[in-house]
């Protein structure tokens, strides 16, 4: 492969020479071969749970979920690599780290949790067109905002939760579904004629890593700025959690190894972005969809407002945390709240200060974060990722992504 940027970038790639002038030759090269690149070992389970033994495979990969792959007798090869990838995910992770969760994610408190995922992380991934135009394939995400953000919030609450990610636990098990999800959204959206030459191919490792980034730098440089701020510690910490996240959803190392703090994050972030074009149509419609639907449903109630009013507010949220730039570009009305930011971020940084005063202190906080999140979604009965992984339909979920794209992605 040649080191000339222009003539190894992909059509996404808007400036091929401006990326390498930034980032250095790698940059371009690394950008078209995640755009070209899936997830080959959750393609290859989904042929093998949608096939003619679908049946038999569906309940290898139901109990090797459970239970761990050395339960299975002679499973179906695929299924079985998969296993072993995400076993081989878990086994490398420190098991201390593993045990105590996402500790940066459960300390925010419930309301600006969900602030910062649905207004910082969800709206930018929704931004890029690409994944918005997979993620409006059939409609129903926009049709459907509300309970499709309550499956995305279930799979990140699991993923994050004391123990989460051990072999059989509720997160490890969802983010392999979710995984498998991906795999069937790939598959429908090249059925329906997706223009791979164009986008890429769906749900790529490029936008698969830009989501991941999306419940990492992203809402907690929107949080820092109301005043929730992580120590450095907790920083190194959340990167190192979410790396295993990363490695059981099928993102390439390639494109999370190298994040190890915010600094580094942004750093990727920054150079994926190079991929994406600005806010299209289909991107505008997905996060107006999501406003509407926290304005109209429980977020709109904790705030106290009318729904005409708890959209404005919204607005005003999503611009401090997206930027105007960002916010112009997808439609988002002009609701200045920067006169309140003192207000909000003040409170925030005393009530976080106060819970550090001690360790007794930190813990209890902790104890009652965690409590909340175990409940948080406790009224789904299922998910739709946990539905199409066990073979609902060679099209379940195509145009959505629960957590790479909606939660990896939204």
């Amino acid at each position: 492969m040649t080191d000339n940027p222009s003539t190894t970038a992909a059509p996404r790639l808007r400036d091929p020479e401006a990326v390498a002038a930034r980032h250095g030759a790698a940059g371009p090269r690394l950008l078209s071969r995640g755009l070209a690149m899936g997830d080959p070992l959750a393609d290859a389970a989904v042929a093998e749970l949608s096939g003619g033994a679908a049946a038999p495979a569906r309940a290898a990969l139901a109990t090797g979920l459970r239970e761990g792959l050395a339960a299975l007798t002679d499973p179906p090869p695929a299924v079985a690599a998969l296993l072993a990838d995400a076993e081989a995910a878990v086994a490398a992770a420190d098991p201390a780290l593993l045990e105590r969760g996402d500790v940066a994610s459960m300390t925010v408190d419930a309301f600006w949790s969900r602030i910062s995922f649905a207004l910082g992380s969800l709206v930018h991934t929704y931004s890029a067109p690409a994944i918005a135009r997979v993620l409006t394939g059939t409609g129903r995400l926009t049709g459907d905002a509300e309970r499709r953000l309550a499956e995305t919030g279930l799979w990140r609450v699991n993923a994050i939760l004391p123990g989460g990610l051990r072999v059989g636990a509720p997160g490890y098990v969802d983010s392999v579904q979710v995984r498998l999800l991906h795999a069937r959204v790939r598959a429908a959206a090249q059925r329906r004629g997706w223009d791979t030459a164009r986008w890429g191919v769906p749900v790529n490792q490029v936008d698969l890593a830009r989501t991941w980034l999306d419940f990492t730098v992203v809402p907690f440089r929107a949080l820092a700025r109301v005043g929730i701020a992580l120590t450095p510690e907790e920083e190194r910490d959340l990167y190192r959690y979410w790396h295993t996240v990363a490695a059981l959803m099928g993102v390439d190392p390639d494109f999370h190894a190298g994040a190890a703090d915010h600094a580094t994050a942004g750093a990727l972030l920054d150079l994926l972005e190079a991929a994406n074009d600005p806010p299209d149509d289909h991107a505008r419609a997905l996060v107006h969809a999501l406003i509407d639907a926290l304005a109209g449903g429980q977020l709109g109630s904790l705030l106290g407002l009318a729904e005409p009013e708890a959209r404005r507010m919204l607005h005003a949220l999503t611009r401090l945390m997206q930027g105007d730039t960002a916010a112009d570009a997808l439609g988002i009305p002009a609701e200045d709240i920067a006169p309140f930011v003192p207000l909000i971020a003040l409170p925030n940084a005393r009530l976080r200060e106060a819970e550090r005063a001690t360790p007794d202190s930190w813990q209890r906080a902790l104890a009652a974060h965690t409590a909340y999140r175990r409940t948080e979604f406790a009224h789904l009965e299922t998910a739709q990722y946990r539905t199409a992984a066990d073979g609902g339909g060679p099209d379940a979920g195509a145009g959505e992504k629960p957590a790479a794209g909606r939660g990896a992605g939204g």
